[in-house]
């Protein structure tokens, strides 16, 4: 029996600093909804705005996996592994904090702004050496297809991080049809948050910023309302 959850974008947390405006999907900082703590290993969905020039200074983090996804804009990342990087639309970036890391992230330009979503995922192992990946994807890949960016896998396609989790971010053409089976076995869940554009997922009517947890399922089935984007996120429920 298939189970769903719903988070509308008007409905997500809000943090208005000025310099950065983020919506939370899951309770994070000031916000706290004991409805909206987790899907399954997914802990945080931040949809963060950061102006030119600004951004989050040096802060610690450790056990948990950290995934960034550029939007618009560059972002310079700057962390205690000896990283340096900039991190643009069409990349990925993966952390895994594990025993610790310290890290920095600000807009590389003073004269736009900068978009990006940052995710956390519960890892299946502790305090492991701390790692840091990124890397570029061939937007056409996504184009009227789910075009993996990120797996257990080390020689999989995307990146990897340390649990048993798969992401996937379709450019879909309205009236384009497509569907998604669960590639981690039992006991997986998939959330779809919907980027831009209005689609539908297993008869869910989903529109811009929508979050949808659906589990108990083998496959999802997509429509594009309109031209959308779309990142689907499959993590265990049980871990």
């Amino acid at each position: 029996m298939s189970n769903t959850i719903l988070h509308k974008a008007a409905d997500r947390g809000h943090a208005d600093h000025g310099w950065l405006k983020s919506y939370h999907t899951f309770s994070f900082g000031g916000y706290y909804n004991p409805k909206a703590m987790n899907f399954g290993a997914l802990r945080v969905l931040n949809d963060d705005t950061v102006s030119g020039g600004m951004g989050f200074g040096r802060h610690p983090h450790d056990n948990m996996e950290i995934i960034s996804i550029p939007l618009e804009g560059d972002l310079e990342h700057q962390d205690s592994m000896g990283n340096t990087a900039v991190i643009r639309k069409g990349d990925i970036q993966a952390m895994s904090a594990g025993t610790g890391i310290f890290h920095s992230e600000k807009n590389a330009h003073h004269n736009e702004q900068v978009k990006f979503l940052q995710i956390w995922i519960y890892p299946n192992q502790k305090n492991v050496e701390p790692r840091y990946d990124q890397l570029t994807l061939n937007l056409d890949d996504r184009h009227n297809k789910l075009q993996q960016v990120l797996s257990p896998n080390k020689d999989d396609e995307g990146i990897w991080i340390y649990q048993n989790a798969f992401f996937s971010m379709g450019n879909l053409d309205k009236g384009f049809n497509t569907s998604y089976k669960i590639k981690g076995g039992k006991n997986q869940g998939v959330y779809t948050f919907v980027l831009k554009g209005d689609v539908t997922i297993n008869g869910q009517q989903l529109n811009t910023r929508d979050g949808f947890g659906i589990w108990g399922v083998d496959e999802l089935t997509i429509n594009a309302d309109s031209d959308a984007e779309v990142l689907l996120m499959e993590v265990p429920m049980i871990f």
